[in-house]
């Protein structure tokens, strides 16, 4: 569903993502993992036609990713996105007149899970308020693939489990779920597949199950292996 042939990305002399060939099924729960740095935000940027490639392809079903791709490609970056007289309601509202898949009744529905209020203002949301608005407002849209660039950062261990909860809901076989974090623990109760990055390039896709099974490796196990003594974080 998803594919990069041979990929790069340069920001001046730094290469971001550095000939990357990488292929995504639907389906499939795909964690996209690597230290700060490695080039998972911007392999995802492509992925959704925010950011051009500097050589190589990007591919949604086999066609160059467009603005035609992005009806189908929900994206949620790490960066803050929301107006500062918006409340929670206004965000849906926005979000709803701009993408076509948006569904209300389902960003209402993620919102209760969430334990978040329509009323509530945007600009006094702390900061894992506004990480699990920004995720409700993503999966209330009716995507065939959904990316979420660090859905756990600044959020406690409860809301995670609420996330973890919202995002595997999802999961269909029809659908491709992309999560880029450094909680690889976090990530190992969510994800079946592995993608390992390292300074730009691709080191491996892991089949989680066949992992576990094979090698006797969590993810975290498998982690740690990739990149040596960096620590994994909890």
């Amino acid at each position: 569903m998803l594919k990069s042939e041979d990929i790069v990305r340069r920001f001046g002399a730094k290469t971001a993502v550095d000939h990357v060939t990488l292929s995504l099924e639907a389906g499939h729960v795909y964690a996209m993992l690597g230290p700060n740095g490695s080039g998972k935000t911007t392999w995802m940027k492509m992925a959704a036609a925010l950011m051009k490639p500097t050589e190589g392809r990007m591919l949604f079903q086999g066609a160059p990713v467009s603005v035609e791709s992005r009806r189908h490609v929900a994206y949620m970056s790490t960066e803050p996105y929301f107006y500062s007289w918006m409340t929670v309601r206004d965000a849906g509202r926005y979000y709803d007149d701009f993408f076509e898949d948006f569904s209300m009744s389902h960003y209402e529905e993620l919102l209760r899970d969430m334990e978040l209020e329509m009323s509530m203002k945007t600009r006094t949301l702390s900061s894992g308020m506004a990480a699990k608005l920004k995720i409700a407002l993503t999966l209330a849209r009716d995507a065939q693939v959904y990316m979420l660039d660090e859905p756990f950062n600044g959020i406690d261990l409860l809301a995670r489990d609420q996330i973890r909860a919202c995002i595997l809901r999802e999961a269909t076989p029809e659908k491709l779920l992309l999560l880029s974090s450094h909680l690889v623990e976090e990530m190992e109760a969510i994800a079946d597949r592995a993608v390992f990055i390292r300074q730009g390039k691709l080191i491996e896709v892991c089949d989680l199950e066949q992992l576990r099974e094979q090698r006797q490796q969590s993810m975290a196990d498998r982690y740690r292996e990739i990149y040596g003594h960096a620590e994994v974080a909890q």
